[in-house]
């Protein structure tokens, strides 16, 4: 890390507070002030300089542009609506995207409508009424969904750290604290990695499923963001051309 080592024991691990401002060549007192929310207005080269000590991700690095920016109240992106509606033009690439498995989620990660494929990839979670169908909850809370994912481990980590990005910007939103909420009084599992504060914005990758009608497959999936929506995202799924696993998504999509 760039500082001699130390003496002692210690009886948390992590940078301390002198050891971070340090790194980040700033003044103890004036990386006190930050902490504790008495200096509000830190350049960006201070923000870069923290994050570089504490060897963030680049997510993790954009969210505390962010959360500055919110304290500063620089911050101009628009807050996200409660306007759950997806558009006719949006349902109908739904449609266009059939056999491909493919839905609409909110920024907080409710299902908010989906072709057929796209209902069958996660069983169970459509006999939800719909403001129980967050696909975070269906991970920790839905029997299937906690045996759908392999490994389930990484895929709910994942849910998680996107949920803490996704939510950096209006962390006081009643919905998102409605979910976390819930989750947190109903999973200890969800609690553990909550606490984590890891962020991530996920774009797109592959995940692996061991699917109660269909078996196992793995496959790739992408994620739109629609514009003028609030935060609203298009996922949708494929597989390789004569593979096993896209013949068993298309099945998905059989009436």
């Amino acid at each position: 890390m760039g500082l001699p080592a130390g003496t002692g024991l210690r009886r948390t691990p992590g940078l301390r507070r002198e050891e971070l401002a340090t790194l980040a060549g700033v003044s103890v007192d004036y990386y006190t002030r930050l902490e504790r929310g008495r200096e509000t207005n830190p350049s960006g080269a201070v923000i870069d300089a923290i994050a570089g000590a504490l060897r963030l991700c680049a997510d993790a690095h954009l969210r505390l542009h962010e959360l500055a920016e919110l304290a500063s109240g620089r911050f101009t992106e628009p807050r996200p609506t409660a306007d759950d509606t997806v558009r006719d033009s949006v349902l109908q690439l739904l449609e266009t995207l059939r056999p491909a498995p493919s839905y609409v989620v909110s920024r907080f990660n409710y299902v908010l409508a989906a072709n057929p494929g796209g209902r069958r990839l996660m069983p169970g979670l459509w006999d939800w009424p719909p403001e129980q169908r967050n696909i975070t909850r269906y991970l920790f809370l839905h029997p299937v969904g906690r045996a759908l994912y392999v490994p389930w481990e990484e895929t709910v980590a994942q849910s998680v750290a996107h949920l803490r990005a996704v939510g950096g910007a209006d962390p006081d939103d009643p919905r998102l604290a409605a979910l976390v909420g819930e989750l947190l009084l109903k999973s200890p599992e969800f609690a553990e990695m909550w606490n984590r504060y890891e962020v991530l914005e996920r774009g797109g990758g592959e995940k692996r499923y061991a699917h109660p009608t269909v078996g196992d497959m793995t496959l790739t999936f992408e994620v739109m963001q629609l514009a003028r929506t609030g935060g609203q995202r298009l996922v949708t799924y494929q597989a390789p051309a004569g593979s096993a696993a896209r013949k068993a998504a298309w099945s998905l999509d059989a009436d």
